[in-house]
């Protein structure tokens, strides 16, 4: 008669140990092992797991310098997850809580980069452009005889050229839509701002070709002449000869 409630008694038991060990919290594993893991999965190109073991690493704050390395480790997962501006954003911020790191000038370097895997088409937001070229700039400027300076260098021209071709395309956008002094002061400053890169003799043709429109032959001339004499091989030359002709033969401001 006395076994029933003594079943019932160890069916509660068993279900109260059953419910204890399900809400028991999971064992914490320590910061190295955090880290570890993340360098396995890191390994594996499971770069979104890798961060998850970094950020817990970061959490545990119980060793300074391997937090240190996990928010560089955090850095690296999003540029190789090409998560670009989350690598950026990692990377700024390593800068500024470990200015004087030694891996510092690495996060630098490797910002740089994430600003110019970021940059896009001609016609598109140019702030990665603008974000690279300072970052770059400022790599260079700290880190002249860095490893990585050569490689920066190149990088830098290349931003550099994108720029220009940007300012010939707004250049000569406000030239196809008539704005001619809007067209004339862009070129104008992009010829100061951009001396000695190859793309200067579209500036110099549009530029010229701006001033015929807006009835100013003689500064198309000199802008004209002088694409001739510093870029002789430019395929440009032909129709600015075409246009010079044109242009002191009755040339107007109602076009070519």
């Amino acid at each position: 008669m006395q076994l029933r409630p003594l079943r019932h008694l160890a069916l509660c038991s068993a279900l109260c140990l059953i419910s204890a060990c399900a809400s028991a919290p999971a064992p914490v594993k320590s910061a190295d092992t955090y880290f570890k893991e993340g360098e396995a999965a890191f390994a594996k190109r499971n770069y979104n797991e890798a961060i998850e073991s970094w950020k817990k690493v970061k959490e545990s704050d119980t060793a300074p310098a391997l937090t240190s390395q996990a928010e560089l480790k955090i850095a690296d997962a999003h540029f190789e997850n090409k998560a670009y501006i989350e690598a950026a954003a990692a990377y700024e911020d390593f800068r500024k809580l470990h200015p004087t790191h030694h891996q510092a000038p690495y996060a630098l370097y490797r910002l740089a980069l994430s600003h110019y895997q970021q940059i896009a088409g001609t016609d598109t937001d140019q702030t990665p452009v603008k974000d690279a070229v300072a970052t770059l700039e400022a790599f260079l400027g700290q880190y002249p005889r860095s490893e990585y300076a050569p490689e920066l260098s190149k990088k830098l021209a290349d931003c550099r050229d994108k720029q220009l071709a940007y300012e010939n395309y707004v250049g000569n956008f406000y030239l196809r839509t008539e704005k001619y002094q809007s067209a004339i002061k862009r070129l104008n400053e992009a010829l100061v701002r951009f001396t000695g890169l190859s793309r200067l003799d579209d500036t110099l043709f549009y530029l010229g070709k701006a001033y015929l429109k807006a009835g100013e032959l003689q500064q198309g001339k000199v802008a004209l002449q002088r694409l001739a004499a510093e870029y002789p091989a430019s395929p440009r030359n032909k129709e600015a000869s075409l246009l010079l002709q044109k242009g002191f033969a009755g040339y107007s401001s109602q076009g070519v």
